[in-house]
């Protein structure tokens, strides 16, 4: 053999000592080595992607994390994903949490699911439902405070020099609208008595501050309060409703502007159909309906929500 053809014959010997040949039936045979090395190389294992869901803190744990347990099983049942629970300390951590992408649906008060959509340009207003279009909150008194039914907004008076408490700075339903309607009242938050108001953290808190006599009176949202009553949580020898607001519209489920991206093509769509489609005939779907108080769960109409963003900006909590 010529002295080339023994040097070339050498230098492919070589070649197959460093990288062997593989047997690939799909291929018709044997990879050169190139594709050989690619071929026994380890494949990184396959990230699942999580759909993480949250909402504020506007009741007590036990009961947010059975609502948004069974939440989390029925959507993972109708997407084919995992979706997970991520409880928050309060509604600021929720907005925070939704804001950096931490949290990908959100179950938001009016308020805070506009301060989240303004911080996160192309957030979807999932949707709400079918009583919060036309939402209220009712204002409470210590059956001992001596402060009577209010018949009309002017009456809203009375409560000044009185120890009074909101919810959370955050809730709509528990402040951003009572001290609304209190302002058209000509109610300041310095008339209170110890010039200010409290604030509760939470409906609940609420009922049981001014059940006690912690304070003598207090606004709430009233889906939590009728939800009082039927417990007996709320005893009504020692707190009542004096005065219910006008209708506003609050709640929603607000998600992440890249969904899509993410879980594939369509999926906020098939998000959307898969909460509008709850219904009470479904045993499961039932319970969930029965611990948000509603019927049914509804498209979202996202210009009603501009009356929250306004009222948001006039007492400054959306700038």
């Amino acid at each position: 053999m010529p002295a080339r053809e023994r040097w070339t014959a050498a230098v492919a010997g070589l070649c197959l000592t460093v990288l062997p040949a593989v047997f690939s039936p799909q291929l018709g045979g044997l990879l050169p080595p190139a594709l050989a090395q690619q071929a026994t190389q380890p494949k990184p294992a396959q990230v699942q992607t999580v759909l993480r869901i949250g909402a504020i803190p506007d009741q007590n744990p036990e009961k947010l994390n059975r609502l948004y347990g069974l939440v989390a099983n029925e959507l993972g049942r109708q997407l084919g994903v995992k979706v997970l629970y991520v409880p928050v300390t309060d509604y600021t951590a929720a907005v925070s949490a939704f804001r950096t992408g931490n949290l990908d649906l959100v179950w938001f008060g009016g308020l805070t699911g506009v301060q989240a959509s303004l911080q996160k340009p192309g957030a979807q207003m999932i949707a709400q439902r079918d009583i919060d279009a036309q939402f209220y909150s009712v204002f409470i008194a210590n059956t001992r405070s001596g402060i009577k039914p209010i018949q009309t907004q002017k009456g809203l008076a009375a409560l000044k020099g009185k120890r009074f408490t909101f919810g959370s700075e955050s809730s709509t339903s528990g402040r951003l609208m009572p001290q609304y309607f209190l302002s058209q009242a000509g109610v300041k938050l310095g008339d209170f008595a110890g010039g200010a108001p409290g604030f509760s953290g939470s409906h609940d808190a609420t009922i049981a501050l001014v059940q006690s006599g912690a304070y003598d009176a207090g606004a709430v949202n009233e889906q939590v309060w009728k939800s009082s009553l039927r417990s007996g949580k709320a005893n009504r020898t020692k707190v009542v409703q004096i005065w219910r607001t006008p209708s506003y519209p609050d709640y929603l489920w607000l998600g992440q502007p890249n969904l899509d991206q993410r879980f594939g093509k369509g999926f906020t769509a098939k998000l959307r159909a898969a909460i509008v489609g709850w219904r009470p005939s479904d045993p499961e779907q039932k319970r969930i309906l029965e611990l948000f108080g509603a019927q049914q769960f509804t498209t979202v109409k996202a210009g009603e929500y501009k009356k929250i963003e306004q009222v948001g900006r006039q007492i400054g909590k959306i700038r």
